[in-house]
């Protein structure tokens, strides 16, 4: 994946890069795909860089040749670099106050700043005046590298060690463990510090390759993803040819259990499926095990009862008026409409799907993590089922869908962005709909 995939660029933004380990290489990599996809990228730093990676840039001017010199540079090499001026090899950016104007006055399509310093160490915990992110801002990018992991802590290896080890008491000296650089990443006062309210959050972990490490930094990742300022953690390595190996982005399940249940004669969620649990409990520890970062259930029929039994399971619970008339889609409305802003993605989960397994769940979430889809949905033997994940992007257009409508509509018209991952399991195409149905699973299930 490229990093302005993995970042969702779109023209007009303001991107800033903070944090240590790897920050320059993003910015000059992010460039160079944008400008080689014709866009035309400004680039500049709110603190300095070194002069030896001013000379990575295909072109570079400073404000006093006017607005006209950087047009004329941008016309030609796509990617050029704002600078006020050289001293002691270190290049030093315009005043804050120069970005509004650069902004209105260059026909740039996105701009891309340095705004943190870090002395190339691979973790950093800011000083009181770092880093210097203009309001402008529409994307921060926080980055960390995971050459840190087992190097000591102290300011040869870590970047001001000294406030992390203030902010939570670890000991200098110790060894940077994968929970501490979550820790600092996602804290207010250290990795987040300075950022302007409302402005996207996309954290990078970089120099991690295939096998242990990716496991590693995806555990970080969801650490990181406890905090809801952060949209979304890209883990890669940003001088590969594909920087990106997966995005990591707080996903949700909507889970449907408000039908009525009619040909099975009493609510299906609430028949029995283990000794301890009944068919809804069931499922939402499946989707525990998953580690799906928010869990809706969607009431209905026997509403009291679903509630108490999904709440002793730590979920949200959230009622359908409409269920006795609405099909699914008005359920699947009402899960939408609660989730919180900071989530990426919905998986719609059915209520009467009782051998729903993590792994099936886990390889959905993977595929739009690796990037293979917008909406994906799992197959068996060429059939399509469920869950299925449906990116933030697409809810407006379900929650458009007039009352006779369903889901499938809105996916209908997205084939492009649409990616079927083939499990081993019919689990994802079984359901209890009927008392034969639900003997079926049972003995599928092996529990009878």
């Amino acid at each position: 994946m490229k990093l302005h995939q993995a970042f969702d660029i779109a023209r007009g933004d303001v991107v800033s890069f903070i944090g240590a380990g790897g920050k320059s290489s993003a910015l000059f990599n992010l460039g160079y795909e944008l400008a080689e996809m014709g866009w035309r990228v400004t680039a500049t730093t709110t603190t300095h860089i070194g002069l030896d990676q001013l000379e990575l840039m295909p072109y570079a001017v400073t404000p006093r040749e006017g607005a006209g010199a950087l047009a004329m540079a941008l016309d030609e090499f796509r990617f050029t670099f704002v600078y006020d001026e050289i001293r002691s090899e270190r290049v030093f950016g315009p005043p804050l106050s120069y970005i509004p104007q650069m902004l209105d006055r260059v026909p740039s399509d996105v701009l891309l700043i340095e705004a943190d310093g870090a002395r190339g160490l691979p973790l950093k915990a800011p000083y009181a005046d770092e880093p210097v992110i203009p309001p402008e801002t529409s994307l921060v990018v926080p980055v960390a590298s995971l050459a840190v992991l087992g190097q000591e802590l102290d300011d040869e290896h870590v970047y001001n060690a000294q406030a992390i080890i203030d902010r939570y008491g670890f000991v200098e000296g110790q060894r940077v463990k994968s929970p501490w650089v979550a820790q600092v990443m996602r804290d207010e006062t250290l990795g987040l510090a300075r950022v302007p309210e409302n402005t996207r959050v996309i954290a990078l972990l970089n120099q991690v390759s295939e096998g242990y490490l990716r496991g590693r930094a995806r555990l970080i990742a969801r650490l990181i993803l406890r905090s809801n300022r952060v949209n979304g953690v890209a883990i890669g390595s940003v001088r590969a040819s594909d920087p990106v190996l997966e995005v990591q982005r707080p996903v949700a399940a909507v889970v449907l259990a408000a039908g009525m249940s009619r040909r099975m004669g009493q609510p299906k969620v609430l028949l029995p499926w283990t000794r301890k649990m009944t068919i809804i409990e069931h499922i939402i520890m499946q989707l525990i095990l998953a580690r799906v970062h928010h869990i809706v259930v969607v009431t209905g029929n026997r509403a009291g009862e679903v509630r108490r039994m999904a709440s002793r399971l730590g979920t949200e619970v959230v009622h359908n008026p409409d269920f006795e008339r609405g099909e699914m889609l008005s359920s699947l409305k009402v899960g939408l409409a609660a989730l919180p802003p900071h989530i990426a993605g919905a998986l719609v989960v059915l209520g009467d799907q009782p051998r729903i397994q993590p792994k099936t769940i886990s390889q959905v979430t993977m595929a739009y993590a690796e990037g293979r889809g917008q909406i994906v949905a799992p197959t068996y033997q060429n059939q399509r089922g469920h869950p299925i994940l449906i990116d933030r992007r697409f809810w407006p257009e379900i929650m458009a869908l007039p009352a006779e409508g369903a889901p499938r509509d809105v996916i209908k018209q997205h084939p492009d962005s649409t990616a079927l991952v083939e499990v081993q399991t019919d689990s994802v195409l079984g359901d209890v709909d009927t008392p034969d149905d639900y003997d079926q699973e049972r003995r599928l299930a092996g529990l009878s």
